[in-house]
């Protein structure tokens, strides 16, 4: 039974509610890319993962117009897409095995060319802890990360090298799905702490974990929260009045407002680098697909268009 067939949540857990979760195997290791991929010259470049090469989730970069897409991982089992360093050169990312998931790095092609998928590092490498949702710190220097080695979701921040983990969160709920402010003095987290078990809020904290402040408070369920590069909005996924919108809201909590609205599903909400438009997921085609709008919701535009399902997109910085 492979992970895809043995978990709901590569789906419900890592890009719904965020639950780690853990089947049965033994955990292959992943194999390097192709020894001389094409490369992306084009600038803009986004990050996704995608079921088009098989049975397992795959990583994938394209250019922001949807051109010249490139496969950078190989792997018989799943991949789940994460954000690039700051400096463009390497790209975090959650390794789904059989038994556990881990947080990994690899080298991402970059626009002045070279290869990508390279390196591929375990820096968790944790075995039977289900480990994922990789949020780089502005300065490239640590990585925050989401971990059940406390029993519950935490979160934690290590060492981009993987070392010196620590934890972040101390709380009986789950909290997850961090996202490091562009100053790198806050992160923004989901947790059901003062809701019922599964009813998750939107929360910041300092990059100390002091500090924590609630964002939003009700009924819905919010995930998946987005700073955006000016630091003043946050994206966010939420069911607020029916399927699943993207949303942004201001980091005080106020001006809520629902930017695509419309009667399919939408998820994983990442703002370009100069902030004018939003890349997202939707399944308003029929099937998981990469979607970019602008800011307001208007003129989005279907980058993939492909059969497989592609999710979670990420921008180079």
């Amino acid at each position: 039974m492979n992970r895809t067939t043995s978990s709901i949540c590569i789906v419900s857990g890592l890009l719904a509610i965020g639950l780690l979760c853990m089947a049965c195997g033994a955990s292959p290791q992943p194999t390097a890319a192709p020894a001389a991929p094409p490369t992306v010259a084009a600038p803009g470049m986004i990050v996704f993962d995608s079921s088009r090469g098989g049975d397992y989730r795959n990583i994938y970069v394209m250019d922001s117009a949807g051109g010249n897409v490139i496969r950078l991982t190989t792997d018989d089992t799943n991949d789940f897409a994460g954000p690039w360093s700051p400096d463009g050169k390497r790209i975090a990312y959650t390794w789904f095995g059989p038994t556990t998931s881990d947080v990994w790095v690899m080298n991402a092609a970059p626009p002045e060319g070279g290869t990508g998928g390279t390196a591929q590092t375990n820096l968790t490498n944790s075995p039977q802890i289900d480990e994922g949702f990789p949020a780089w710190s502005p300065a490239g220097q640590q990585i925050a990360f989401t971990t059940l080695r406390d029993g519950n979701n935490e979160i934690y921040v290590m060492n981009a090298d993987g070392s010196d983990p620590t934890r972040l969160t101390d709380n009986p709920a789950d909290d997850f799905a961090p996202a490091w402010s562009p100053d790198g003095s806050r992160i923004a987290f989901v947790s059901d702490r003062d809701q019922s078990p599964g009813v998750y809020d939107l929360y910041t904290m300092n990059a100390d974990g002091s500090g924590v402040t609630r964002l939003t408070a009700d009924t819905a369920i919010d995930y998946s929260p987005a700073w955006s590069p000016d630091g003043t909005q946050i994206a966010f996924r939420s069911h607020h009045d029916g399927p699943a919108d993207i949303y942004v809201i201001k980091v005080d909590g106020s001006g809520l407002r629902n930017v695509t609205n419309t009667p399919a599903d939408e998820w994983a909400p990442a703002w370009s680098p100069d902030g004018t438009q939003i890349a997202f997921q939707t399944n308003r085609d029929g099937n998981w697909e990469v979607y970019v709008m602008n800011v307001d919701g208007t003129m989005a535009k279907n980058l993939t268009q492909d059969p497989a399902d592609d999710q979670l997109p990420f921008w180079r910085p």
